[in-house]
Order: C-alpha cells, then sequence, then structure tokens
C-alpha cells in the first residue's frame, strides 16, 4: 500500500482543516516545499496536495508553489481542489503533476469528466467526499442526493481507475479511519481506492493495508507527530 502524505494549500502556506471547517484552520508550516523534502527525506515517493482556495472558487491561486515541489522533488504529485476545467486540469499536468484530482465537477459535470478521462487516461482521479452515505461537494460545504457507492460504480464505468475517498465525519478528528467503509469499497470496486480521513495511528495503516488498498493519505496525524512517516511507511509495505 502506498502512503500519501498530505498538504493542504491555503494562501501559499500548509495548513489543514478540521471536518473541512474553513473556520477551524490550523497553519502548520509556511514553507510548503520544506514539508514536501521532509515527506521525501522520510522515503515518502508520493504527496497528495489540495488547494483549498482552488477549491472554493475553481481557480489555481497556489500553482507556483505546486511547480515548485514537482521541480525541487522527485515526489509523484496528486492535486485536487478546484479543478472543474479542462484548462485547469491541463495546467496542473503541463506543470508535472502525476495526477489530478476532480471534486465536485466529476459530480456536477459528467461531460467534463468523461472528455478528461479520454485526454488524460489514468492521470485523471476522483475525490469522492462521503457525508452520511451521499457525496459532498463545493469544499465540503454542500451534500448532493448522490448515493456514494452508486457514484463509485458510475467513475468504474466511465474508465476512472483512481478514486480518493474520504469520510468527511473522520477528517481531521484524530479518531481513526473509517475501516468497515474500506472493505466495503475494496470489495464491490475494482477500483485503486486511496482512504483519506482519521488515518491517526499505525493500527489504522496496517488494518487499511490488510484490505489491499492501493493507498492511504496521512494529513494532520503527521503534522502533530502521532504517526511518525518513517514508520508508516515500513508498516504500509
Amino acid at each position: 500500500m502506498n502512503i500519501f502524505p498530505a498538504i493542504d494549500l491555503f494562501s501559499g502556506k500548509a495548513v489543514r482543516l478540521f471536518k473541512g471547517d474553513y473556520s477551524q484552520m490550523t497553519v502548520y508550516n509556511d514553507d510548503p516545499l520544506a514539508v514536501a523534502r521532509d515527506f521525501e527525506a522520510c522515503g515518502a515517493k508520493f504527496i497528495h496536495m489540495v488547494d483549498l482556495e482552488g477549491a472554493k472558487d475553481g481557480t489555481t491561486p497556489n500553482l507556483s508553489v505546486v511547480k515548485k515541489i514537482v521541480d525541487s522533488t522527485s515526489l509523484f504529485v496528486e492535486i485536487g481542489g478546484g479543478i472543474r476545467s479542462m484548462e485547469v486540469a491541463d495546467r496542473y499536468i503541463e506543470c508535472g503533476v502525476g495526477r489530478v484530482i476532480l471534486g465536485t465537477a466529476a459530480v456536477s459535470d459528467r461531460e467534463f469528466l468523461s472528455a478528461a478521462v479520454k485526454k488524460h487516461g489514468d492521470k485523471i482521479a476522483v475525490g469522492v467526499d462521503i457525508k452520511n452515505g451521499k457525496v459532498a461537494i463545493k469544499g465540503w460545504t454542500e451534500t448532493s442526493a448522490l448515493d456514494a457507492f452508486d457514484f463509485c460504480r458510475e467513475l468504474q464505468e466511465l474508465g476512472v481507475k483512481t478514486v480518493i475517498c474520504t469520510d468527511i465525519s473522520k477528517d481531521g478528528a484524530m479518531m481513526g479511519t473509517n475501516r468497515e467503509l474500506y472493505r466495503e469499497l475494496s470489495q464491490k470496486f475494482s477500483l485503486d481506492i486511496i482512504a483519506s480521513g482519521g488515518v491517526s495511528s499505525l493500527d489504522d495503516i496496517s488494518a487499511l493495508r490488510a484490505l489491499n488498498l492501493y493507498g492511504a493519505i496521512i494529513g494532520k496525524a503527521y503534522y502533530t507527530g502521532a504517526i511518525d512517516l518513517r514508520e508508516a511507511l515500513e508498516v504500509a509495505k
């Protein structure tokens, strides 16, 4: 299983939100590149990034920070947050990002999703953010009527390969991850599933690895020191 340490970007800084709430934001580092270099020094091969400003308005205000990380490290970069047009997807891929994650746009604009998969193949992933069994959109500020499992089935049929699945109720809360959800997802679909939200101990990582998931995202647990990244990478093997 691959480990994806995470950087959430806001105003060029590495931050974390509590349960997706913009009013509960903690700034962890003014220099995201330094954080990415630490990930790399620990042995990480991947990095998961979210542009929280982009998630709100569909722009790329932190593109220069992302490009710096792409150019200055050997990490495979995946990024989400406000990718709602081919132009924005192209912009990230042209700057060397390995995978872009569609969120709101994948729910609201199937034509765009389909065209993006046709154009960029497995460089297109979809973020399925789950709130009470439904898919949340617009930076988690709204919940759609779409059932999360129905949506995953549709993504698989469309040819999407990678899905980043977040249980919002667990995100940033440091209360463990939703193992039952990931067990069900891994049994029902042949997608590459990346678990996100609430991964807060080596025990969580061990449990997710046992489900044969493709990856797991470590966010707040890294920043608070609850998980040692080097140890996490070993357990994930």
